[in-house]
């Protein structure tokens, strides 16, 4: 099994968001931070790798951000991901939900992954739709805000947050998985793991590259 993660870098909790006057969209400068929600996607690929039910061969983590969120992908490896892809061009600049998951979609659609998660929403736009839009583009199945994942033989059982209670779904891999925080509790990185991630496999693109 492949997964992959969909990782973001956002502005750091201090830093009070704002709006740029001039384009309309957020101002995202000062410290940066991997996204808090994408920890727990991260934290699930691990649970899922060490679990013994399914032989996870590789965890990538992949982005989509200017030079400097590679940053969030260090982090990202840190924590357990094997490799990771920076898709990184300026005409990527600005772009909305819409446009975003569908490059991010072209970067999944050549590594073939069995399995794709990210964290319910961003820190900074708290988008909550980025991996219903994935899914539609890798024609794959999607389900959002889960809290419990079951890995079976080509195919997740999953527990996910409802309006009232709880839905338990049976789904067919490959598939998108939004995870909830409150499926896990993420776990710190080792000074050694911090210390190997820039040496860690990191591939960069641009758009002509997917």
């Amino acid at each position: 099994m492949k997964i992959c993660v969909l990782v973001k870098q956002v502005p750091d909790a201090a830093v009070e968001k704002r709006v740029d006057s001039g384009s309309g969209r957020l101002d995202r400068s000062g410290e940066t931070n991997l996204n808090p929600f994408d920890t727990h996607a991260i934290e699930a690929a691990m649970q899922v790798k060490e679990g013994g039910k399914i032989d996870v061969e590789e965890i990538v983590a992949v982005t989509m951000g200017p030079d400097n969120a590679q940053r969030a992908l260090h982090k990202a490896v840190s924590l357990g991901a094997d490799r990771s892809i920076h898709l990184t061009d300026d005409a990527l600049a600005g772009s909305d939900c819409c446009a975003t998951g569908y490059a991010l979609a072209r970067v999944l659609e050549a590594e073939s992954p069995d399995l794709v998660l990210l964290g319910q929403q961003s820190d900074d736009g708290e988008c909550y739709t980025m991996g219903a839009i994935v899914a539609d583009h890798l024609k794959m199945p999607s389900l959002t805000q889960v809290i419990k994942m079951d890995v079976g033989d080509g195919s997740l059982r999953c527990e996910r947050q409802a309006e009232y209670g709880y839905d338990t779904v049976d789904v067919a891999l490959p598939a998108v998985i939004s995870v909830g925080d409150a499926i896990n509790e993420p776990r710190y990185p080792s000074l050694k793991a911090i210390m190997g991630a820039k040496k860690k496999q990191l591939d960069k693109k641009a758009i002509g590259d997917v």
